[in-house]
């Protein structure tokens, strides 16, 4: 802070000061600090303050206590040799103005130099003020230089960008702002435990701190603004926003149908009707269903395929593809669908699934996972959806199928294959544990080998798909055979075609360079539970575990 010496008054910067004394003491009559004196001039008021107020006021001192020229700066050995160099090189700044001249005069309120030429004695008025700031900031430079360091931020944000505070991190602005805080609190905590004697430059430092205390509420209110943003965002991604589920849903897409020209309204009400009464019923409707791949599959491998060495499928395993009511966020519960169907025409299955004889439609399933929670199954998950799923959009994913599967008394497992195990981020040991899983035994038999293994539910980020099958090629790599809910039935009805060939086989061939998502879970079908093996497996769930490879 800079003080003016005429009146006392605090000013923060230099052109403040410049402008306060070219305002306040030169364009009007200037006044005593000291009492309600006024005088015509600078020279009557000077003398006023020496003989009415007579403490002794400490003039500026010059760099070095050498005697400086107020014009240009040079330093003289005595007071009268810088009066003579004024008087030969700056003379005609001094000499009055001619009688009849209206040529405006500039009086330095600092001093008596009186000249004819505002940038001169702007230029004299700074060095005043240059002297005026060495002076009061020479004893507390050490603290005003941290001051600055800390404030200003070019030199932490230099250590920021060199990692010497430990600062990069996912949110490097938002640890650059705490760290700064906290080199604030310091420096304020030290110079009042030792009562440091700064000056001004303590309420420099209060006001540093009143400012970043409003830089810090500001941040705040911005990243609650923000996380509630995303709040928002990841409820509306996953289906927990309170805007309706399947039925909604269904409904608001073929009324956009309709006004786009795309279905005529007679079918509307009848595809209404019809998606009113499955949902009545509990069951699917069957209109996205495709049945008979794996048969084709069989046949097809057994007679065209000539560069694969054997292929493993499961049986009977019916294709859902996604519909207007669940498009975007119901892949989990369709591949739940394709699983059953397999699991439906498997007799060893007869006893757990007997109260199941068609597939349930997707509010169905959400009411089935709601009831295997209100057993006691992954409480933890069960809390995530806050108990409920019907009625919503909400994604279900690996521990929703495994609490199912196990409600239902069937022996399942999770597998996760939590990182990559090869190179480029792919997962050979995903491949090689779906081959053990289909067979024991490669070696001799058929070419073509339909199990009596369920097909695998296969969860990743953001999607979930159905392991169907897995080829062993002739030169011995392997490559997944992969039902996709996204995958409309037009194209799987392709499968069905007597004249199909090898690119028809891309929707559902995966090698390993195609899967290369950072981890992939797994559940997978092995028999039955006892009533006693499924309590035993409800307790478990209490805290989710899973394999883990590797």
């Amino acid at each position: 802070m800079l003080l003016c010496e005429l009146c006392g008054q605090a000013l923060r910067t230099e052109p403040e000061m410049r402008r306060h004394l070219l305002r306040a003491h030169l364009e009007r009559e200037p006044r005593c600090p000291l009492c309600s004196f006024s005088a015509p001039g600078y020279d009557e008021l000077r003398a006023h303050v020496d003989s009415a107020h007579p403490e002794p006021r400490p003039g500026p001192a010059p760099a070095g206590g050498r005697p400086q020229c107020p014009f240009c700066g040079e330093t003289g050995a005595s007071g009268r040799q810088v009066e003579a160099h004024v008087r030969s090189r700056h003379g005609h700044l001094l000499d009055p103005p001619a009688p009849g001249n209206d040529q405006q005069l500039y009086e330095c309120p600092m001093c008596d130099l009186v000249c004819a030429n505002g940038q001169i004695l702007q230029e004299h008025v700074d060095l005043h003020l240059e002297e005026h700031r060495f002076s009061e900031v020479q004893a507390t430079q050490p603290v005003m230089d941290l001051i600055k360091f800390v404030c200003g931020s070019p030199g932490l944000l230099e250590l920021v960008r060199s990692n010497r505070l430990g600062l990069l991190s996912s949110k490097p602005k938002e640890n650059f702002f705490r760290h700064r805080r906290c080199l604030l609190d310091s420096i304020y905590e030290c110079c009042l435990s030792v009562d440091i004697n700064v000056g001004g430059s303590l309420s420099d430092l209060e006001l540093a701190q009143q400012l970043q205390n409003e830089e810090d509420r500001q941040q705040g209110l911005e990243e609650a603004r923000r996380e509630r943003e995303e709040f928002q965002k990841l409820q509306r991604q996953y289906g927990l926003d309170s805007s309706g589920g399947y039925k909604q849903q269904s409904l608001k897409n073929m009324e956009r149908e309709v006004a786009r020209g795309r279905m005529q309204p007679s079918e509307y009400h009848k595809r209404k009707a019809d998606m009113m009464e499955s949902l009545a019923f509990g069951v699917d409707d069957g209109k996205t269903k495709t049945s008979g791949v794996i048969e084709a599959l069989s046949g097809y491998y057994q007679n065209e395929i000539k560069d694969v060495r054997r292929v493993w499928l499961s049986t009977g395993v019916d294709h859902f593809h996604s519909s207007l009511g669940d498009k975007g966020w119901g892949c989990g519960y369709r591949n739940f669908q394709m699983l059953l169907s397999s699991l439906l025409r498997n007799g060893m299955y007869n006893d757990c699934l007997r109260d199941i004889t068609l597939i349930p439609c997707i509010p169905k399933i959400q009411s089935m996972i709601e009831d295997a929670w209100k057993e006691g199954f992954d409480p933890r998950g069960a809390s995530h959806f806050s108990n409920r799923l019907h009625g919503t959009k909400a994604w279900i994913g690996a521990c929703e199928i495994y609490s199912l599967l196990t409600s239902l008394r069937l022996k399942c497992q999770i597998i996760d294959f939590h990182k990559p195990t090869g190179p480029l981020g792919t997962h050979p040991r995903l491949f090689e544990w779906v081959l053990s899983y289909y067979s024991s035994n490669r070696e001799g038999g058929t070419k073509v080998v339909c199990t009596p293994k369920p097909p695998i539910y296969m969860q990743h980020q953001g999607h979930s798909r159905t392991i169907v099958g897995i080829e062993e090629r002739k030169n011995r790599t392997l490559c997944l055979l992969i039902f996709d809910p996204g995958c409309p039935s037009q194209e799987m009805q392709k499968l069905l075609k007597q004249s199909n060939d090898d690119t028809s086989l891309k929707l559902l061939r995966k090698f390993v360079g195609s899967l290369k998502d950072k981890q992939y879970q797994i559940v997978a079908v092995d028999g039955e539970l006892s009533p006693e093996e499924k309590v035993v497996r409800c307790q478990a769930s209490q805290v989710f575990t899973a394999a883990r490879i590797p």
